[in-house]
C-alpha cells in the first residue's frame, strides 16, 4: 500500500501551488542548498503567505502526504528543511539520506495457489519434445 501512497504524494506535488519548488528541488544536484525566502518567490512565482514570515513551524519537515502543501513540495523531492532563520529570510535545504526499502516479497506479489499439479504433466525437456524428435 504505500508504494501507492508514495505514488499519490509525488502526483500531489507535481501539481500543487509549490510544483515548481518541487520541480526545482528535484533538479538540484546536491546536497545542501542554501536559499531565502525571496529566491523561493521568485521560483514559484508568487509571494509566500505571511504565516511563512511570522511562525518558524510553516517552515517544519511533516512527511510525506502528512502536512501542508508546501512541506508536501520538497518532501517528496527528497528534501528537509533546516537553519531556518526568521530573522534573516534565510534557510537551508538539506537532501533527505536515500533509505533502502525492504520489500517482502510475499506482499508485493503474493503467492497464490492454483491447485493440483495435473499427472502427467511434466516440463521435462525429453518430455516436452519428444513429439518433435
Amino acid at each position: 500500500m504505500s508504494l501507492n501512497r508514495d505514488r499519490i504524494s509525488r502526483e500531489m506535488a507535481a501539481r500543487g501551488k509549490y510544483r515548481r519548488l518541487y520541480e526545482h528541488l528535484s533538479s538540484l544536484n546536491v546536497s545542501d542548498w542554501d536559499t531565502s525566502f525571496a529566491e523561493i518567490e521568485s521560483i514559484i512565482g508568487f509571494d509566500l503567505p505571511p504565516s511563512a514570515r511570522l511562525h518558524r513551524p510553516w517552515w517544519g519537515n511533516q512527511g510525506n502526504a502528512n502536512g501542508h502543501t508546501q512541506s508536501l513540495a520538497w518532501s517528496v523531492a527528497g528534501w528537509e528543511t533546516a537553519d531556518v532563520d526568521m530573522e534573516a529570510e534565510t534557510l537551508l535545504f538539506r537532501r533527505k539520506p536515500r533509505t533502502t526499502r525492504q520489500f517482502d516479497l510475499d506482499d508485493v506479489w503474493p503467492a497464490r495457489s492454483v491447485g493440483k499439479w495435473p499427472e502427467g504433466l511434466s516440463l521435462r525437456r525429453e518430455d516436452l519434445y519428444e513429439d518433435r524428435i
